[in-house]
């Protein structure tokens, strides 16, 4: 059984930085690619920033030079440091996992979700 843990998020001011992490526990072999997307109300979710193993980062376009993804191999932890932050970025950050156990090859887990709020 896998389980991803979030933190991080919360409430800050326009112009501020908040830091998510997501740790992955379990009965994993090999962790193939983690990221975060993100998701409002009514929209669909959308992909925030993503790290495969020996490949570069993607982030989508809203957020580039602002957010950074980063990974700890050792520790199954994947990181979004958030900085100049805009109300537009307000949303569920979700942390996504791509691995395998012993007994799966390869599956996608999900995270709960943390909220981020962007607001003076």
């Amino acid at each position: 059984q896998v389980q991803l843990v979030e933190s991080g998020g919360g409430l800050v001011q326009p112009g501020g930085s908040l830091r998510l992490s997501c740790a992955a526990s379990g009965d994993i072999v090999s962790i193939n690619g983690m990221g975060w997307y993100r998701q409002v109300p009514g929209k669909q979710r959308e992909l925030v920033a993503q790290m495969r193993t020996g490949g570069s980062p993607y982030y989508v376009d809203s957020v580039k030079g602002r957010f950074t993804i980063s990974r700890d191999n050792a520790k199954n932890t994947v990181y979004l440091q958030m900085n100049s932050l805009k109300p537009e970025d307000t949303a569920a950050y979700y942390c996504n996992v791509q691995l395998a156990t012993q007994h799966v090859p390869e599956d996608d887990y999900w995270g709960t979700g943390t909220q981020v709020t962007v607001s003076s």
